[in-house]
């Protein structure tokens, strides 16, 4: 790995309001509802179980995995289902929850796979957003933050799977990139 450090991009106590207030949101959008929610494994997991605390609604979890990149670095733009959904989404209110959109082919092609099992509605919540780097058109109902196009941790974003724990969101900057 490479020598490194970690600056804050957005503190504890930011991410923590701004989930609070995206729960807030959906509350008031799915009134009288059960909303589904639907991780996308594993960085989602931590926004998630934070995002669920907030919705003041009955609230089903379920998890998913998916890969796109196969053996290489850059993303095919396949999908590859890693680990299905436990419960079917026909009728359901679906809320994909991810913890950051990027490129935005992988969501949008899970997008379009979810739509075909026919839920009642499916919406995409994201904690970041980094439009600089899309390239597929993906509608993203709720948004914690756009970030600028920089490695951020935290938060359920790993770098080498580790800083996943961290409870902010920060940027990986690397040493050699500040002439350290």
């Amino acid at each position: 790995m490479l020598k490194h450090h970690v600056k804050v991009l957005l503190t504890e106590q930011e991410v923590d309001k701004r989930i609070q207030e995206i729960g807030e949101q959906i509350t008031k959008d799915f009134a009288g509802k059960t909303v589904h929610l639907v991780c996308v494994l594993k960085g989602g997991s931590f926004f998630m179980c934070e995002l669920a605390k907030h919705i003041d609604l009955p609230v089903s979890l379920d998890f998913m995995s998916v890969s796109s990149y196969g053996g290489d670095t850059k993303s095919s733009g396949v999908v590859k289902i890693v680990k299905d959904l436990d419960e079917p989404l026909q009728g359901k209110d679906v809320i994909v929850v991810e913890d950051i959109v990027d490129s935005g082919r992988t969501l949008s092609y899970l997008m379009e796979m979810l739509k075909d099992r026919r839920p009642a509605s499916l919406t995409l919540c994201t904690l970041l957003d980094k439009p600089d780097r899309r390239v597929t058109d993906v509608e993203v109902k709720y948004t914690g933050f756009k970030v600028p196009d920089v490695f951020v941790v935290g938060y359920g974003l790993d770098y080498d799977q580790i800083y996943r724990n961290l409870p902010y969101i920060g940027e990986v900057v690397f040493d050699e990139e500040e002439g350290k």
